[in-house]
């Protein structure tokens, strides 16, 4: 099963492709769309959206997973964020492709083994589970892996307990 994951931002918006081979996984491509933000809102969920698209493309993942909106201090910010990730949730239904949610909280439990992890020991350890030769960049790349090795995780285990 090909996964992708993506940690949605107005500015930086990680992306991260992971493949299930046998009881293994492998990364097959991570990085981020970037949308300066000296550019409008409009512009930079524009460029979002393209990106998303062309990794969709890329990629062909059978599921694509996206973390779930956190509760931000700032009203703004989580306005925001709430834009970019209905900007993402629009491609992905657009390519009607399955789409699987997950907390930050449940995504660094499935990873790290610990829900409040920081962003480095996420990207230590999705560095270890992959095999990779380095720690995976940017930060929310690697957050866009531990993403998508949540949902393996996960669905590797759903499917064992069904019969």
């Amino acid at each position: 099963m090909r996964v992708l994951g993506i940690d949605p931002g107005t500015v930086l918006t990680g992306y991260g492709v992971v493949e299930e081979r046998g009881r293994g996984l492998q990364a097959q491509a991570w990085g981020a769309i970037r949308a300066a933000s000296r550019y409008p809102l409009g512009e930079r969920l524009q460029r979002l959206y393209a990106g998303v698209c062309e990794a969709v493309r890329t990629w062909q993942p059978e599921v694509v997973v996206v973390e779930r909106v956190f509760c931000a201090h700032n009203p703004q910010t989580a306005l925001a964020l709430g834009h970019a990730r209905g900007v993402v949730l629009l491609a992905v239904a657009q390519a009607a492709l399955p789409l699987v949610e997950y907390s930050a909280l449940e995504i660094k439990m499935a990873v790290v083994g610990y829900g409040r992890a920081d962003k480095q020991q996420v990207q230590r350890m999705v560095q270890a589970l992959l095999r990779l030769d380095a720690l995976p960049q940017p930060p929310d790349a690697a957050d866009a892996l531990a993403a998508a090795i949540c949902h393996l995780h996960t669905y590797r285990l759903r499917r064992q307990a069904l019969p």
